[in-house]
């Protein structure tokens, strides 16, 4: 989820946390365990600072090993651990276990976003994305705001966030089901499909689609239960007897992208003294372009890489701002 889904999730968790009779009649206590629902909600977003280095490494490590299982783990025991040292007198253990359920929570719901975690690390380093939850979801997002402002009028903040998180969990029930229709649908009208990757949008009824089939891929858009296919393009090996193909393989930046996108397609533009080998992903499609991409620039002499970006470009102007500037030579 978003970052300020996530902060307000953490209020909602120390709020929830008055349930918990040690925690309600000690007020030491409930701000220790407020502060470390509030913390631990961010925490495995802590890899956020790697965009300092570059895209590339942000991209390949964002909502990885920091939402793995023994992240988790972690970041409940280290966090709890450095609140205590401030409180010593508060029960460690009531702490501890509030600070890991927010951390626990931050990774459970990242889980059903199109983005996804590698929540399964260590036994898998494969994405898990269920695709059925936007990664900013007005409705959740609404309804915590709802329950802080309740909470600061007075409400019980034990039995208001009970009935929140009861109402967001069917919310969720409803969003599978309603993405179970939609993939059903798809089974019906498309044969050999192989997989297919959904990403809700801010729209409630409206999603969209990516379909990879035996021979094809198909990019569209589901609207209310109508499915409408926007592009296709037919499936692509990757030419492993093209020399700059190979070498763009190599790339820290390619390899990004690929380690992430598990739907895409590719182009190879060539000019008079390079070859560029560009990746699209097909999930992102937003005003008739695929704008998640990875590039790299290929010299044709010596197969060296000229340059390379990958992230988001909405424009081509803007992709050559990403870019170092290179003679032109076509």
């Amino acid at each position: 989820m978003d970052t300020g889904t996530h902060v307000v999730m953490g209020v909602a968790l120390g709020g929830l946390a008055t349930l918990d009779p040690v925690v309600q009649s000690d007020p030491a206590l409930f701000n220790a365990v407020l502060a470390g629902t509030m913390i631990g909600s961010q925490a495995p977003d802590f890899d956020t600072i790697l965009k300092l280095k570059n895209n590339a490494v942000y991209i390949r490590h964002h909502r990885g090993i920091t939402h793995s299982m023994p992240a988790v783990i972690f970041w409940g025991l280290a966090l709890s651990g450095l609140i205590y040292a401030f409180v010593p007198e508060v029960s460690f253990l009531h702490l501890w276990l509030w600070t890991f359920f927010a951390v626990i929570m931050h990774v459970f719901v990242d889980v059903f976003n199109a983005y996804g975690t590698q929540a399964y690390r260590p036994f898998t380093r494969r994405w898990v994305a269920y695709g059925f939850i936007n990664t900013f979801d007005l409705y959740i997002f609404l309804m915590h705001i709802a329950g802080i402002v309740a909470w600061n009028l007075g409400a019980n903040p034990g039995y208001t966030w009970l009935i929140i998180y009861f109402v967001i969990a069917l919310y969720y029930v409803k969003r599978y089901f309603d993405k179970r229709e939609m993939v059903k649908i798809i089974h019906e009208h498309f044969e050999h499909v192989e997989q297919i990757a959904t990403s809700p949008t801010m729209k409630q009824n409206n999603w969209r689609i990516a379909i990879t089939t035996a021979n094809h891929y198909y990019v569209g858009k589901a609207e209310n239960g109508h499915i409408v296919i926007l592009d296709e393009f037919p499936r692509q090996t990757i030419p492993m007897d093209e020399p700059a193909m190979v070498r763009a393989l190599e790339d820290h930046n390619i390899k990004a992208f690929l380690s992430f996108s598990p739907v895409y397609r590719f182009e190879m533009t060539y000019y008079n003294e390079h070859t560029e080998v560009r990746f699209i992903d097909l999930r992102y499609r937003s005003r008739g372009r695929y704008p998640f991409v990875a590039v790299a620039q290929i010299d044709d002499s010596t197969l060296e890489i000229m340059n390379s970006y990958t992230g988001w470009v909405f424009t081509e102007e803007k992709l050559k701002t990403k870019l170092d500037p290179i003679p032109a030579d076509s």
